[in-house]
């Protein structure tokens, strides 16, 4: 029977989360989802965990007929983990969370009757995220998700929570995107009519540490400029018409300067090393920016697979 509910979790070494997670999961899906016409499934995906992250999984999914296994051969990462589920999941409504209990399982329920109201995709808006999480998060998030916002136009307010939930026909139109760099939340507004967000609850990381450091955060900010908008490449053209207005201007002021007051030309050495050094920096800047649009390019053009799955595990017995 085809399920009515899917929830997607991405996993990498968990494994001190994973008991409390199913515990909790399971009675919510089981409480709130029953009947021939309200049933669950729950697909893991193993992003190449060195813990006993996997083991764990497999047995959940040898005592429980409903639940999914994804074994990727390596860590491919959060997204690519997302995208391994979607292509095996059959419900109706799609469910994606994280494994860290941040994202509550309690509030799977609120998403999907926001769903049922009409809505193509719904995201989670987590609540008293400055009193559980630092400074050094929540800046980072504040700033993915104004880009995001100016990006794809669309105005929500936490493009960074993974609680949210998704009509079949969304996840099908984003497994046809064959891009390596995608970030799902945008990705999937861009097919969607209606478009909702509900406050959620959020809570510490129950155990472990957190997989998005410093430098996962600006590659996430990277995939949201290059991969939904032309708007860097833009400003770039903008930057240089502004630098080059200024340089004839400057040019300008340099000569009736020196016509002006032939004695005084030495002093303006320095004043002339300090706007060269802004002209290559801003060269070098647009390097930058065009090397990563290059970049990503020839990624695309490689045509290499996003991810690889080396077992299904399912009760019925494992399928490579």
């Amino acid at each position: 029977m085809v399920p009515y509910l899917s929830i997607v979790i991405p996993i990498y070494n968990e494994e001190a989360n994973i008991g409390n997670l199913w515990a909790r999961l399971s009675k919510v899906l089981r409480e709130n989802f029953v009947g021939e016409d309200r049933e669950w499934e729950v697909v893991f995906t193993d992003d190449g965990s060195r813990d006993a992250s996997l083991d764990m999984l497999i047995a959940i999914a040898r005592d429980e007929p409903r639940v999914t296994v994804v074994e990727f051969n390596r860590n491919y990462g959060q997204h690519s983990a997302i995208f391994g589920a979607f292509s095996v999941v059959r419900g109706k409504v799609v469910v994606t969370m994280d494994a860290d209990l941040q994202n509550p399982p309690e509030e799977i329920p609120k998403l999907v009757a926001k769903i049922e109201e009409g809505f193509d995709v719904v995201g989670g808006w987590r609540q008293g995220r400055t009193d559980n999480d630092s400074l050094f998060r929540t800046l980072p998030s504040k700033l993915v998700n104004a880009v995001t916002r100016k990006t794809t136009g669309v105005r929500l307010h936490d493009y960074g929570c993974m609680l949210r939930a998704y009509r079949r026909e969304i996840v099908d139109a984003m497994l046809l995107c064959k891009e390596r760099s995608s970030f799902i939340p945008a990705l999937a507004n861009s097919f969607a009519k209606r478009i909702a967000e509900v406050p959620v609850a959020h809570a510490e990381r129950a155990a472990g540490d957190s997989k998005y450091g410093l430098w996962k955060l600006v590659n996430l900010q990277f995939d949201l400029l290059t991969s939904f908008s032309l708007l860097p490449l833009q400003m770039l053209s903008v930057l240089g018409l502004l630098v080059s207005l200024l340089g004839i201007g400057f040019g300008v002021f340099l000569l009736a300067y020196r016509i002006l007051h032939p004695e005084g030309t030495v002093q303006g050495v320095f004043t002339l090393f300090a706007v060269l050094f802004f002209f290559v920096g801003a060269q070098f800047l647009a390097f930058g920016l065009l090397g990563e649009y290059i970049g990503r390019i020839y990624q695309e053009v490689r045509d290499r697979p996003r991810y690889v799955v080396k077992t299904l595990h399912r009760q019925d017995g494992d399928a490579s």
